[in-house]
């Protein structure tokens, strides 16, 4: 017999003997045998659990790192997976995918071939731009996970009246001063962190963000015209802040490599600046029509054309109190104001259209139209 069942043997009989001190003999024998039987039938460490928690001796566990951070969702697999988990999956429950929005992977798809070649242009150097991933995050989450330090372009969307950013990582601005001042090539860009940015690293990054904006615009070109306009350029994202904290931004990462220079430029467009272009975006492909069927709206506007409507003659209106109403009998006459040559109105639903003269032709009674009511906007 092993130790742990010496134990379990023990603890059971300290509940059979405190079981039989009460008056009820049988079914305490009884309880007790049920208990020794449980505590056989394992190796004695699941029964000593829950005799000793029951007894008042809690067992507990101390999680390591690793299952602390799986629980609350900072789980690097997962990360690099592109899923969360724990606390953290529950709380990013409510934001929006951007995958819900088709259109906008082919407005960035844009952007980096319009990108590729503007700044071949710009730089007078072989440039590939790449899409790394495009993600839901919230506006606080992305200011505290800025590698600092970074510029940041705040710019405006004119059309929409709602602003984005624009995040340039160190590498990026060194290369672009590199290349654009005649930097050998070859070489690594120079790093020389801890300090601020001059003068000329900020006009030179703020040139290259106009050449970004311009490509933005020209990619939303097809889905809806709208103007990026730069701002400012910020060194500290405390002064970046375009939206709350706690709402959802879509933030696209993008790669430019410049043989062996290059960086990382981030686009941050929070889910208000899309929100005037929000049907668009949910397009399946470019063009598609939500719920029109042109066939139904031909077939509809043929056959509105074969409708038959009544036309209503007025010759004149009177307008009587009630107490002469009451005291109309038969015989009584009511005199109009109209004469042979006076105009008579034609309305269609309650609604004047035209006005003509009234005749006959043959035994009928016919109304020549003379003009067209015109209705009164506003």
């Amino acid at each position: 017999m092993t130790v742990a069942d010496d134990e379990g043997e023990d603890l059971a009989a300290e509940w059979e003997a405190a079981l039989g001190d009460d008056e009820d003999g049988g079914e305490d024998d009884d309880l007790a045998a049920e208990w020794e039987s449980m505590v056989g039938d394992d190796d004695g460490g699941a029964g000593t659990d829950l005799l000793g928690a029951v007894g008042g001796r809690e067992s507990t566990r101390v999680l390591n790192q690793d299952e602390i951070d799986s629980l609350l969702g900072f789980d690097e697999d997962h990360d690099e997976e592109g899923g969360q988990s724990g606390i953290q999956a529950i709380l990013n429950s409510a934001l929006v995918s951007y995958e819900r929005l088709p259109m906008l992977e082919v407005v960035f798809d844009r952007l980096v071939r319009m990108m590729s070649t503007s700044m071949r242009n710009f730089t007078s150097d072989n440039v590939e731009v790449s899409l790394d991933n495009i993600v839901s995050i919230r506006f606080g989450d992305y200011l505290n996970s800025i590698p600092l330090p970074a510029m940041l372009g705040v710019f405006k969307a004119e059309e929409w009246d709602n602003y984005g950013l624009l995040t340039i990582d160190s590498s990026m601005i060194y290369s672009i001063v590199d290349v654009l001042l005649g930097g050998r090539r070859g070489t690594a860009a120079m790093r020389i962190e801890g300090r601020p940015y001059t003068t000329i690293e900020r006009n030179l990054v703020e040139r290259m963000v106009h050449v970004v904006l311009n490509d933005l615009s020209a990619a939303f070109d097809p889905l809806s015209p709208v103007t990026f306009r730069f701002d400012r350029l910020e060194t500290n994202p405390r002064f970046a802040t375009i939206s709350r904290p706690s709402n959802a931004a879509i933030v696209a990462k993008l790669r430019i490599d410049m043989e062996d220079r290059g960086g990382r430029v981030e686009m941050l467009l929070p889910y208000a600046t899309l929100e005037p272009v929000r049907e668009l975006l949910l397009q399946m492909f470019m063009g598609e029509k939500f719920g029109r069927d042109s066939i139904w709206e031909t077939h509809l506007a043929r056959e509105l054309w074969q409708t038959d409507v009544d036309l209503e003659a007025v010759l004149d209106e009177q307008y009587m109190e009630l107490t002469d109403m009451i005291h109309l009998k038969i015989g009584s006459q009511i005199m109009f104001n109209a004469t042979p040559d006076s105009d008579i109105e034609i309305r269609c639903g309650g609604v004047s259209m035209y006005t003509g003269k009234m005749g006959r032709k043959g035994n009928n009674i016919a109304v020549r139209i003379d003009a067209e009511i015109t209705k009164k906007k506003g």
